[in-house]
């Protein structure tokens, strides 16, 4: 199997800190130099005064997989980008935070080198992605009943399970959110994020249909070096367990809105998840204008 590996060029590529990155196999099929982003043209730009969006991304790079070898991840550059464009163009502004205000962490490997969409954004957001707000700053301070957000967004990127899952604030964000009828918008490996919802009184989700990066590709990718060994834990497996029901069986472009929770399956989804959050904000922020 090594030999087949090394031959397929399907053995994780270390990194200098002692991480993996996936192998040239699962760069060459997993990501792409491009995207397809749209554009981002919306008729009506949105002008109130709830305009903005809390994204929450992760500040944590290595996931430990269940054979103690480590993943070099963070989030997703497109999962990330894409909804931020839509966003932005319909005329939403992005907040960035991370869970101490640490920078974020971004999974460099998946970058789309020749998207000039995308090149600019990060090239615009490089201060926010090096010094980002606090959540928890976000979290004491700054919660109010009288707000300027219209959503919070968590991006994919397996990073999404490294301490935001277990994190009380994000978990009194999601709960604030909820309760003063903001949105909430999760991609691909984001939703496991959501677990930040549990309390003893139940799961803020439970009942909720959901579109997330199913479990049975994450038991696959091992196998052309995407990961350097076994998941620690499944997101599927956990959110089903809270009353989450998954409705895509395939890493797809598929998204679906659920009361004011908007869900997108994989990276192929970044494009139709960001026109629907976007489209799903103006309707709601235009109404309650």
């Amino acid at each position: 199997m090594g030999v087949l590996r090394k031959l397929f060029r399907a053995q994780p590529t270390p990194t200098a800190d002692g991480a993996f990155s996936p192998s040239p196999l699962a760069i060459k099929l997993g990501t792409s130099s491009t995207t397809d982003y749209d554009g981002g043209s919306y008729a009506k730009r949105y002008e109130g005064t709830k305009n903005r969006v809390l994204m929450v991304c992760t500040e944590e790079r290595n996931m430990t997989m269940a054979n103690g070898k480590k993943f070099s991840t963070g989030n997703h550059p497109v999962e990330m980008g894409l909804p931020m464009l839509h966003l932005m163009n319909a005329g939403f502004e992005i907040d960035v935070v991370t869970p101490t205000g640490a920078p974020v962490a971004i999974e460099e490997w998946a970058m789309p080198a020749d998207d000039v969409d995308i090149e600019k954004l990060f090239r615009d957001f490089e201060g926010a992605f090096q010094n980002p707000g606090s959540l928890a700053d976000f979290a004491l301070n700054h919660i109010a009943d009288d707000t300027q957000y219209a959503a919070v967004f968590i991006p994919g990127g397996h990073g999404a399970m490294l301490g935001l899952p277990d994190n009380a604030d994000l978990g009194k964000v999601l709960h604030w959110a909820h309760n003063t009828g903001l949105h909430t918008l999760a991609l691909c490996h984001g939703p496991a994020a959501l677990l930040a919802a549990k309390s003893d009184a139940g799961f803020l989700y439970d009942g909720y249909k959901i579109t997330v990066f199913p479990d049975a590709v994450d038991k696959q990718t091992p196998m052309i070096g995407y990961l350097p060994g076994p998941m620690p834990w499944w997101v599927c497996e956990k959110l089903t367990a809270l009353g989450v029901e998954t409705i895509n069986k395939k890493a797809d472009n598929s998204v679906h809105v659920d009361r004011r929770l908007v869900t997108g399956a994989s990276p192929q989804a970044a494009n139709n998840f960001g026109r629907l959050a976007a489209t799903t904000l103006l309707k709601r922020t235009e109404a309650n204008s």
